[in-house]
Formats: structure tokens, C-alpha cells, sequence
């Protein structure tokens, strides 16, 4: 298991190498959090990250740390890595698309949503 710590030298790492005009808006940054988060429509569906836009708080992205440790705690310090890099970019995608005024990937999410309710509630 990696600690948080390791976390987030991991995720600063990956941050590090994502273009700068990623971060264009992107005013409170990456955020992690100790906790694991559920699905609210989705009991057993873990959220690993959220990107978000407020009215007060701005544009920033949420990693749960607790989540990923429950879905991928077992995983070898580097598979992890991997999970970690496809979470960021699942969520930079998001705030770009907002900036494009387009909502492309949070129609694809809502949908995968559904076939995962549609499958497991029976």
C-alpha cells in the first residue's frame, strides 16, 4: 500500500508533466483528500476523482485517496502510478471540456453510470 504521503509525490510528479496550459482556470488546483468517496446513485461504485466548478471555489480537482486505496491498495507501487495518471487525465479532460463549453465526457460518464445501475440493480 502506498501512503498518502507517496501519494502525493506521485500525483506532483504526474502533475509536473502535463502541459501548462492545462491549468489555465484551473485556480485551486489538485486537491487530495484522505477519504473515500461513494457514488451517491451507486452503493459500491467508489469515486477516485471529481473535477469542479464553483461559484465560490473556482475550478479545482479532487483524487480520494481512500478510494483509490480501496479499489487499488493491493496494486504494486507502479500499476498504481498508472490508475493515479488515468484518474488526472479523466479529470483534466473534464475541466477542458467545461473551458470548451462542451460536455462530451460527463455524457459518456452519466451513461456508464446507468449500464453499471442498470447491471447491478436487478
Amino acid at each position: 500500500m502506498v501512503s498518502i504521503e507517496e501519494t502525493e509525490e506521485i500525483l506532483t510528479g504526474l502533475a509536473d508533466e502535463l502541459p501548462q496550459d492545462f491549468y489555465k482556470y484551473l485556480n485551486g488546483g489538485i486537491v487530495l483528500l484522505p477519504q473515500e468517496k461513494q457514488n451517491d446513485q451507486a452503493k459500491g461504485l467508489y469515486i477516485l476523482g471529481e473535477y469542479h466548478r464553483d461559484r465560490n471555489l473556482g475550478r479545482f480537482i479532487t483524487i480520494y485517496y481512500g478510494s483509490f486505496m480501496r479499489v487499488y491498495g493491493n496494486y504494486p507501487k507502479e500499476q498504481l502510478k498508472e490508475k493515479f495518471k488515468e484518474t488526472l487525465l479523466h479529470e483534466f479532460t473534464h475541466h477542458l471540456e467545461s473551458l470548451a463549453g462542451e460536455r462530451g465526457l460527463e455524457k459518456e460518464d452519466a451513461r456508464n453510470i446507468a449500464e453499471y445501475l442498470n447491471k447491478h440493480t436487478r
